[in-house]
């Protein structure tokens, strides 16, 4: 009897040990889950404003046929479902460069860069450019986290008898991508 209950006492903090590095695990794994939506949804944001970027363009800059199309096409593969967060930037990536290119464009046309709806246009892109700067670091902070808290001992052998796995940041692949894209906001 008295073997058995520090036999019993060692279970018990072990199991209870197992399931506090459990639960810390499933927390972080959460909270780089909820990240990555805030980036999604700030993705989404910046995809909604595109459009109206290229129809506003279009009016004053029809014969930019190619760059236009270019922002359209990007756009588009940049807004379906994406299976990793390599994919998305990637995607992302050809979107920021062919705004880009777009709102050089506008740089040739003096009564586009004066047009009210462009110049708002141009303020609500920038501002979701940063939010998704501001999202894009914080889920890479969590996906830190969450591999950091797998990797190392002994949060790995939970983790690896859970089936916890590690999860990929959220990288604009160069770091000429990195850049916002140029906004002039002046009339």
């Amino acid at each position: 009897m008295i073997i058995l209950l520090p036999a019993v006492v060692l279970l018990l903090l072990l199991f209870a040990w197992t399931i506090g590095i459990f639960n810390g695990l499933t927390r972080t794994r959460n909270t780089v889950d909820e990240s990555w939506a805030d980036i999604d949804t700030e993705l989404k944001r910046r995809h909604d404003l595109v459009p109206n970027l290229v129809s506003t363009v279009r009016g004053y800059a029809a014969h930019e046929r190619a760059t236009l199309e270019a922002v359209v096409t990007a756009r588009a593969a940049a807004a379906v479902v994406h299976h990793s967060p390599a994919q998305a930037a990637r995607d992302e990536s050809a979107l920021t460069g062919s705004v880009a290119r777009l709102l050089a464009v506008s740089e040739r046309y003096p009564e586009l860069k004066a047009d009210t709806q462009f110049l708002e246009l141009q303020r609500g892109l920038a501002n979701t450019e940063d939010r998704i700067q501001r999202s894009r670091r914080f889920y890479n902070a969590n996906v830190r986290d969450l591999n950091t808290r797998i990797e190392v001992f002994p949060g790995n052998l939970v983790a690896g008898a859970f089936k916890f796995g590690k999860r990929e940041s959220f990288e604009l692949q160069d770091a000429g991508e990195r850049a916002l894209p140029a906004v002039d906001l002046s009339p």
